[in-house]
């Protein structure tokens, strides 16, 4: 049998959250549309998200809500209408670790906070708690600061990354860069694999940090991206109440955010990011240990956390170019230059993924782009599917 050719109408090269929603999306709204990934779905960016589905608070704390955060606020509910059934995604079957997400500020920056919260900005948006209603771990006579309730939710990633694929496991194949690459002809991209050429109407990179190799892979360099790494802080421990928090400090950004999760074998586990993940970057990891058992004994002397294990992880976030190398405030599609059939797509945070896909979906229709073909995909059987990537705490805590 000679070289066969495959048409679809959306290939996509990524597995993790930018990959997996665009492609239930896509699918769902009747477009043929084909993910491949090289290593295992919702590896690296993904599965080391604390599950924050959040409305852009952390961005009034900085100063004001830009147009970006402003759509950023609507993320909640539409994740939570996913997660019932009624989205464009159905979520169903993802685990909600809480409905609920803290924030909270000791006594000497009580005031500050208390006057910005109150303003016109974010009325309806935050919400001070009673301290009867605190959550478990500030129940002490010695905590002496306020809580306040966000319209925010967290949600289990494994579960989530779990859901998208099975929704659409058919779809999904492992790719071998060692066979397999990107050709850019005649103004066209398109896969090249062993015995079968992919040619896609659109062609979607989705790989996070990986989009530089591929945009370069295609002889592109634009859209450039900038990565922005941290280095997060995991401890088993032996206190069982659960917390979903930031605690604000004297920078605009939270001082510590806090997401608990639980092992397979039903052990605690609070991943620690915030400040102390982005300034702890470069740390050598015994050094950033070391500054979270301070903040812990600090922010919770009251709190025994019996015997505890440590880890650290370094993740390397990949985000469109800014000129100011600030933080994009929403998620990025573009077309890689000189390629008419390329697309390159940032989520920038897990939160932002309705709106990529959105995003996306909107550039396909303003381009002429409705659904046409029916791959065959039996054609690509020979890829094999990849495995879902475990929680971290599952391989590092043995």
């Amino acid at each position: 049998m000679g070289r066969q050719n495959l048409k679809t109408d959306i290939a996509i090269i990524g597995g993790g959250i930018a990959g997996l929603w665009a492609l239930n999306q896509l699918r769902n709204a009747g477009y043929s549309a084909i993910l491949f990934e090289q290593d295992t779905l919702g590896s690296c960016q993904t599965i080391a998200s604390q599950g924050m589905i959040h409305g852009g608070i952390k961005y009034a704390l900085g100063g004001a809500l830009s147009g970006g955060s402003e759509a950023i606020s609507v993320m909640p509910d539409i994740w939570r209408r996913c997660l019932k059934g009624g989205g464009k995604v159905d979520l169903r079957g993802s685990r909600v670790l809480s409905e609920e997400f803290y924030l909270w500020s000791s006594a000497g920056l009580q005031s500050r906070l208390t006057s910005f919260l109150a303003s016109k900005m974010l009325r309806g948006r935050v919400a001070k708690v009673a301290t009867d209603d605190y959550p478990a771990p500030f129940r002490n006579a010695q905590f002496r600061g306020k809580v306040y309730r966000l319209a925010d939710l967290v949600i289990d990633v494994h579960s989530l990354v779990e859901t998208l694929t099975n929704a659409h496991r058919e779809a999904i194949f492992r790719i071998d860069w060692d066979t397999a690459r990107l050709v850019h002809e005649g103004g066209l991209a398109r896969l090249e694999l062993p015995d079968l050429s992919l040619h896609p109407r659109r062609l979607l990179l989705a790989a996070g940090i990986g989009n530089e190799a591929l945009i370069s892979q295609l002889g592109g360099c634009k859209p450039a991206m900038q990565r922005r790494p941290l280095q997060q802080v995991l401890v088993k421990h032996q206190y069982r109440e659960a917390l979903y928090a930031h605690c604000m400090g004297g920078n605009p950004s939270p001082r510590l955010t806090i997401s608990s999760h639980r092992t397979l074998l039903d052990e605690p586990v609070w991943s620690l990011g915030g400040d102390l993940a982005t300034e702890g970057m470069n740390d050598p990891p015994q050094v950033l240990i070391a500054k979270a058992q301070t903040e812990l004994r600090e922010l919770f002397p009251w709190i025994d956390f019996g015997n505890c294990q440590w880890y650290t992880m370094k993740i390397d976030r990949g985000e469109p170019l800014q000129s100011s190398r600030l933080k994009p405030d929403q998620a990025y599609v573009g077309k890689v230059d000189e390629i008419d059939n390329v697309l390159v797509a940032w989520p920038t945070k897990l939160t932002l993924s309705p709106n990529l896909a959105d995003n996306l979906e909107q550039n396909l229709v303003r381009d002429g782009i409705a659904p046409l073909h029916k791959p065959d995909l039996s054609l690509l059987a020979f890829m094999g599917q990849p495995d879902i990537t475990p929680n971290h705490w599952d391989t590092v805590f043995t």
